[in-house]
């Protein structure tokens, strides 16, 4: 089961402008080096380890640009690849295959990047029953397929876009007035516009959280850029009435200790915007 933001539509769409952002009026290279009947067959080698992300949606770009192309495919989404393994083989026109060569790479490298570490982070919190997630610190035009590497990495997706739930932050809270002022805003806004939106609110003090406990109504009270000691009384006092999250300063060397203090998620802007990608290449391998 694919994430609600996997729509056939989305998916076309983010390809469709792909392809006219790098092709344009036409690949000249292509166009002008090599005969337009000429026939190849090409191999995607992976030349680091980590997490594959991204295989599928190569699937869409693959039919996106010649439906004629065949492909033989040797790894999934979710599996760990190491350097020599073959991903798959495309065979059909040369021009077709350069034409969806660059855009494959870019996201494949990218996805299996984020993958790759999500899983990794992952591992960490393994027994605590803490969920990691990321956020909405993503590329312009690609959080999609970032978030879409986050879930086959093992990660959990926060909410996709300011649409889709409620987070009231620090400058929400100040331009509101107090935390109960933006609580009850909100409140009455989601009730006079018909909408069922998840309500979180950021808690940087025990004493903003205390007030958070005394207004309610809310769905997830975040603790942002805690102490260790104040995220397990902040834990404490929420006693599971409310989901809590832990945000800010967190990092692979203190993952662990931030989810032994009993929040139910984690969340990390570096599973999207700090990660390497993953060097993966594709080369000729038969002429027709």
């Amino acid at each position: 089961m694919h994430p609600v933001y996997l729509s056939p539509q989305a998916i076309q769409t983010f390809i469709k402008s792909s392809l006219a952002e790098d092709i344009g009026e036409g690949d000249h290279s292509s166009l002008g080096a090599i005969a337009p009947d000429k026939k190849m067959r090409g191999k995607l080698h992976i030349k680091d380890s980590g997490v594959a992300a991204g295989v599928e949606l190569s699937r869409w770009i693959l039919k996106a640009v010649d439906p004629a192309l065949s492909t033989t495919y040797f790894i999934g989404d979710g599996e760990d690849i190491k350097p020599d393994d073959v991903a798959f083989v495309v065979e059909g026109n040369a021009h077709s295959i350069l034409s969806a060569e660059r855009l494959i790479l870019n996201c494949m490298q990218r996805m299996s990047g984020i993958a790759t570490y999500t899983r990794k982070l992952s591992k960490l919190l393994e027994g605590t029953g803490v969920k990691l997630m990321d956020t909405r610190k993503t590329t312009p035009n690609f959080r999609m397929m970032e978030k879409w590497a986050v879930y086959i990495g093992g990660g959990q997706n926060h909410r996709f876009a300011l649409y889709d739930m409620i987070m009231l932050k620090d400058n929400h809270i100040v331009l509101a007035g107090g935390i109960r002022a933006a609580i009850e805003n909100t409140r009455k806004y989601l009730l006079q516009s018909g909408l069922n939106l998840k309500i979180e609110v950021e808690t940087r003090t025990l004493k903003e959280v205390e007030e958070v406990m005394t207004v309610g109504g809310v769905d997830v009270i975040m603790l942002d850029n805690m102490s260790l000691d104040e995220m397990k009384a902040a834990v404490k006092r929420i006693q599971g009435k409310y989901k809590s999250e832990a945000s800010g300063g967190i990092a692979e060397h203190n993952l662990r200790a931030v989810a032994e203090c009993g929040v139910d998620f984690i969340s990390m802007g570096a599973l999207t915007h700090s990660v390497t990608s993953l060097d993966l290449s594709l080369k000729v391998d038969k002429l027709e």
